[in-house]
């Protein structure tokens, strides 16, 4: 039986917010779609907010996704960029929660590190390994690199629920003995 199954992840931004949609089909992810909400023609804020909400929510009746995947925002130096880019965040997981969908929420650290293998790679580093990893053809890349991020916390995710979704995690040696009776030598 094929397993199917559609990650949608989001970088959040109140002038551009990226996305994409990973299919995992038997556990092999592939691009299905990814892109930018551009919100720079917007000078309201609350306006911006509402065109986030209003395209999440249309991203998620068309993909219909299984679980949402957004970085979280990173503490900078302007604590009023940090609170408009919560807000974005917030409005972003207000859609799916409208859905019932899971979100899962993960560093741009973390991100990273899943991606490249180095947690403070640039963003045209995170974007060349997701067209290596993902065999993206050159045509279908993005100049905005908001919609890798956006793929990048999707494809993070994939990586995270499988690593804990196997059933070699252990809670003690004896439950790593229990479940490795053939592997232990007494």
């Amino acid at each position: 039986m094929v397993k199917e199954r559609i990650i949608m992840g989001v970088d959040p931004g109140t002038q551009v917010m990226g996305y994409g949609i990973l299919k995992v089909l038997d556990n092999k992810p592939s691009l299905e779609a990814m892109g930018v909400i551009n919100l720079n023609k917007y000078d309201d804020h609350y306006l911006r907010l509402a065109k986030i909400y209003a395209r999440i929510l249309s991203l998620i009746e068309e993909y219909l996704p299984d679980e949402l995947a957004i970085e979280a925002p990173f503490y900078g130096k302007n604590v009023q960029s940090m609170l408009k880019l919560g807000r974005a965040q917030g409005v972003a997981m207000a859609a799916a929660i409208s859905r019932d969908i899971p979100i899962f929420e993960y560093a741009p650290l973390k991100i990273k590190m899943a991606i490249t293998g180095n947690g403070r790679a640039a963003k045209e580093q995170v974007a060349y390994m997701l067209q290596k990893i993902l065999h993206i053809p050159d045509e279908n890349m993005l100049p905005q690199l908001d919609a890798t991020d956006g793929l990048a916390a999707a494809l993070c995710h994939f990586y995270q629920s499988n690593v804990a979704s196997k059933d070699d995690s252990y809670k003690s040696w004896k439950d790593f003995i229990h479940k490795n009776e053939g592997r232990v030598r007494r």
